[in-house]
Parts: structure tokens; C-alpha cells; sequence
């Protein structure tokens, strides 16, 4: 195009216009400005290469490709390699998030060709994180942490603040996974430091705000997750246009509200999540939003709605459990509960997924009368707590203790864990779990005399799940023993003299579903006949 011409002038008006607004975080501006320009006269490589970022960031991850694709062809022409084999990385990592792994690996073939003969530069340094998620998918993590510190070093040595950031967090999340905790969340803290500070751009900014809170959860440290919740809702908020990362920032708000009791609010959190990550194409977030919404669904008593926001999760390729479980749980099936824990405990490998299945775990097998299970989860819960400092898993594990100690028979046992329980749940702001242990303690409290602190206990449990519109476990406000609805109604028509095939009749169940819970009553109950499960009954006052 003739300088000076009104195309030219155009175009460069664009230019400068885009690039005025890339600065300022408006990515649509940025966007619209460039594409002008660039129909005006092709862009330089430098410009595409923002030009697919303000792309990215408005949620089109094809074309984002595309564009860097169009600016590695432009860098290879100039000569400029270490730029060219920075595009075509970007490239490859990107094909293989979307799960393109043949083509994505073609890409990073084609970035390691042009840099293996460059001396040390931070685009070598970027090469090395593809083999840090390698040696992780094959059980190397020890050996991702070393890739990951190697890439990380070379990001200081070239004074590469994206290569620093983005090594330092995989190399963080891989420390959690192996139980060294303080060093992974040390790693973040620094990370967090030098993303807040605006030294990292925009894509590694969001990538590292995302998997630093996915760090925090996976250390169970709500505290730390919080903080980096909060920050990275207000780096969204600062860029109205922004498509990428909205959705998990709105899955992780949600998380947060849930733990704290305010399920409305998380529940439009999650709605916003899943339109957010419907617009950028992301599937991952809509499935988590899905489980979400399943669990406080559940914890409000609508179990059918919680059962299909379930089958939702699954359906987009998220594990629906220990949810799923506890919903069969409070529907009374405890046969269907206790073989789905059974099931995903194991097929779960990993600690720190394990510690979130042991507390479902344990409460399903206690109610399934299988004590020695319900302790042995505990057990294993305790390990994990040990080699893992926190206040979640603290407070997590002493409620497990405390509700094993309980279902055992030793309420003096029971006690102090679960004190020690809801001083935990009270530390994090947990009203829920508080409420749920206060009921136990009520419990406790009861089967030693303690009338007056029962009565507290459990009207200061209901004064908090009335606000927040949640249902306490069938019978525990009247000391079930464990007994779920279905089979305190069966219990209520044994009593009465009713045959199994009577009950079946009245309840519209087969028989082998009543006799199921006529055996489950008795285990739960300890006793070894109908007869001798009635006279419990009215001693018990469960009639």
C-alpha cells in the first residue's frame, strides 16, 4: 500500500488505536481496532501476536490459533526464531488443552527444531513445560518438579517473567501432589506477588490465577484460596470484555460462598460460570458448576434436583461422587451408597482426592453398620491430615473421628473430637458443617444424660440450617441411631406386626428391598431380632 494513502493513514490510525487499547485491557477494542488494520494492511508479527491474545481473551481459542499460526509464518520469514519457535509453543500447548494431541505435539516438534541450536533464552525455558506435564501423566512428579524448577530457573536467568510464573506454579501444584505443602504454597505466594504487581501478561496471568486456587484446594488451605479467589475476581472485573478464565473465577466464587453458607448467591455464581464457559467453549467448567450446584442442592433436601445436576457433571466427564453417594444415602439406600465410595475409592489414587471421598466414606459405612470401614477411612483420613497440615483437614478429620467414635457406642470419646470439630468449622466460617456437628454432639450429649446440652445443641443446629434453608439428616433431630426415613417408616410398620411382603405392599417396594431394610435396622440397631428392634424402638422413643 502507498504511504500516505488513505488506506495507509487508516491502517495505521487502527494500529495505534489497538494498541492503546491492548494496554488498557479492552480486549474488544483491541480486537475490532487490529482486524481493521490489519484488512487495511497485513500486521506485523508483534501485532498479531496481540491480536491473538485480545482473541483468546474474548473467548475464541480457534482463532486465536489461527492468528499465531499467520505470525509464526511472519517471524520465520524475518529471521526472527527465538519469536517463531515462541509462537509455534503457545501453538502446541493450546492444540493440546483442546485435546488436538497430534497436532499440538507437531507444533512443539516444530518449536524444538528452530530453538535446540539457540543458546540459553526463555523460549527454551517455555519448551521445558510440555515434558513437566509428561513425567506428571506418567507418575513422575518428583521428576516434574525438578523439569518445572529447571524451567523456572531459566525464567530468571533471562529475567522472563511469564516463563517464571508459569514454571513456578506447575512446579507448586506438583510439590502439594507429592505432600511437600509449604513449599508448594510458598511457591504460590510468590507467584501471586508477582502476578498482582503486573509484571506477567495477560494469558500466563490467568492460567496461573486458575491453577494457583485449584493448588489451594488441592492443600485444602480455604484461607489461601479465598485470597486468591478474591484477586482473581477483581483481575476479571477490571476487564469487562474478558470471556477466558471468567467461568472457573465464577466456579471458584461459588466454592467459597457454598463453604460459607451463602448457596443463593452460589448458585448464581454458578449459573454465571457455566453461560461464561458456554461462550468461551469450555467444558470442564460447566461440569464442576454441575457438581456444585448437586451439592448444595443436597444439603437443601432437593435430592432429585441434586441427582440431575449430578447426572449433569457426569455427563460432561466430572466424577458425580461422593455426592451421588450421599444422595442414595439420604434417599435410604445405603446398598447403592456404600458400593459407589467402595467403587471410587478405588479408582483414586491421589491423597489429596481421596481426603475429599474418606469423610462420605466414613459416613456412609457407619450407616451402613459397617463400623470397622467406617474406622479404617478415619484412619486413613488421619494419615493424610498428618503428612498434610491444615485447618480443613483438621477440622474434617476430628468431625470423621468424632461421628465413628459416636456410631460406635463411646459418646465420651466422641466428644471432645467433635468440639474439637466445630471449633474447626467455626475457625473457616463453615456454618453448615458447624451445624452438622452440633447435631453429633446433641447426640452425645443425650445418650450420656445431658438433656440441657442436647437441647441447646440441636436448637442452635436448627436455627442454623433453617437459615440457610437446609434439611437436617433424616431423624437426628429426634436421635434416629442412624436409621434413615424409609427405615424408620419400615421399623414404625414392623413394630406394628406387619409381614416383609405387608410392608412391601403398603410401600410399593419388592421384598427383597424390605428385607434389605429390616437387616439394615437390626445391624444399626444391634439387635438380632423384630421383636427385640420394636422394644428398642419404644425405649428409644424412634416411634
Amino acid at each position: 500500500m502507498r504511504p500516505g494513502s488513505v488506506g495507509a493513514v487508516r491502517a495505521l490510525d487502527e494500529l495505534r488505536r489497538g494498541r492503546t487499547a491492548f494496554a488498557n485491557r479492552a480486549w474488544a477494542d483491541t480486537a475490532a481496532a487490529l482486524v481493521t488494520a490489519d484488512a487495511e494492511e497485513a500486521l506485523a508479527p508483534e501485532d498479531l501476536e496481540l491480536l491473538a491474545t485480545a482473541t483468546y481473551l474474548l473467548g475464541d481459542e480457534e482463532e486465536q490459533v489461527a492468528i499465531l499460526e499467520r505470525a509464526y509464518d511472519a517471524y520465520r520469514d524475518v529471521g526472527s526464531v527465538r519469536a517463531a519457535g515462541r509462537c509455534a509453543f503457545w501453538i502446541g500447548m493450546q492444540l493440546f488443552m483442546r485435546g488436538e494431541i497430534g497436532r499440538g505435539g507437531g507444533w512443539l516438534g516444530r518449536a524444538h527444531e528452530l530453538l535446540d541450536a539457540e543458546e540459553d533464552c526463555p523460549e527454551r525455558g517455555y519448551l521445558l513445560l510440555p515434558d513437566v506435564f509428561r513425567q506428571a501423566a506418567a507418575g513422575d512428579l518428583e521428576g516434574a518438579v525438578e523439569t518445572a524448577a529447571a524451567a523456572a530457573a531459566v525464567g530468571r536467568r533471562c529475567r522472563d517473567a511469564d516463563l517464571v510464573a508459569l514454571a513456578a506454579h506447575a512446579q507448586s501444584q506438583f510439590l502439594i501432589a507429592i505432600g511437600r505443602v509449604s513449599d508448594g504454597l510458598r511457591l504460590l505466594d510468590e507467584a501471586l506477588v508477582s502476578i498482582m504487581s503486573g509484571a506477567v501478561s495477560p494469558i500466563p496471568t490467568g492460567i496461573v490465577y486458575c491453577g494457583a486456587i485449584l493448588g489451594c484446594q488441592a492443600a485444602f488451605d480455604a484461607r489461601r484460596a479465598q485470597e486468591w479467589t478474591v484477586a482473581l475476581h477483581a483481575w476479571c472485573a477490571s476487564q469487562p470484555d474478558l470471556v477466558a478464565f471468567t467461568g472457573a473465577c465464577h466456579v471458584h466464587r461459588a466454592e467459597i460462598m457454598q463453604l460459607h453458607g451463602e448457596w443463593t448467591d452460589a448458585l448464581d455464581e454458578l449459573d454465571r460460570a457455566a453461560a461464561r464457559a458456554a461462550a468461551a467453549g469450555n467444558h470442564n467448567v460447566p461440569a464442576e458448576a454441575a457438581y456444585h450446584r448437586g451439592e448444595i442442592l443436597r444439603r437443601k433436601g432437593l435430592l432429585a434436583a441434586a441427582e440431575a445436576a449430578y447426572r449433569e457433571a457426569a455427563r460432561l466427564g466430572r466424577e458425580p461422587q461422593p455426592g451421588l453417594a450421599l444422595v442414595r444415602l439420604a434417599q435410604g439406600d445405603t446398598g447403592a451408597s456404600a458400593a459407589a465410595i467402595r467403587r471410587v475409592l478405588e479408582g483414586t489414587r491421589d491423597p489429596g482426592q481421596r481426603a475429599r471421598m474418606l469423610p462420605a466414606c466414613a459416613e456412609i459405612m457407619l450407616a451402613a453398620g459397617d463400623h470397622e470401614a467406617a474406622r479404617l477411612a478415619c484412619a486413613e483420613l488421619g494419615t493424610i491430615a498428618a503428612e498434610r497440615p491444615s485447618e480443613m483437614l483438621a477440622a474434617m478429620l476430628a468431625h470423621a473421628r468424632g461421628a465413628v467414635a459416636l456410631g460406635g457406642g463411646d459418646p465420651r470419646a466422641a466428644l471432645p473430637l467433635l468440639r474439637d470439630a466445630l471449633t474447626g468449622w467455626h475457625a473457616l466460617a463453615a456454618p453448615y458443617e458447624a451445624a452438622r456437628v452440633r447435631v453429633l454432639v446433641a447426640r452425645a450429649c443425650r445418650t450420656l444424660g445431658d438433656e440441657d446440652t442436647a437441647t441447646l445443641e440441636l436448637d442452635a443446629a436448627r436455627e442454623t440450617l433453617a437459615a440457610l434453608g437446609a434439611v437436617v439428616e433424616p431423624g437426628h433431630e429426634r436421635d434416629a441411631h442412624g436409621l434413615s426415613d424409609r427405615e424408620l417408616e419400615v421399623l414404625r410398620m414392623v413394630a406394628a406386626g406387619a409381614t416383609n411382603k405387608a410392608i412391601a405392599g403398603e410401600l410399593v417396594l419388592s421384598e427383597r428391598t424390605v428385607d434389605r431394610h429390616v437387616s439394615n435396622i437390626l445391624a444399626k440397631l444391634r439387635v438380632s431380632s423384630r421383636a427385640a428392634a420394636t422394644a428398642y424402638a419404644y425405649q428409644h422413643k424412634l416411634l
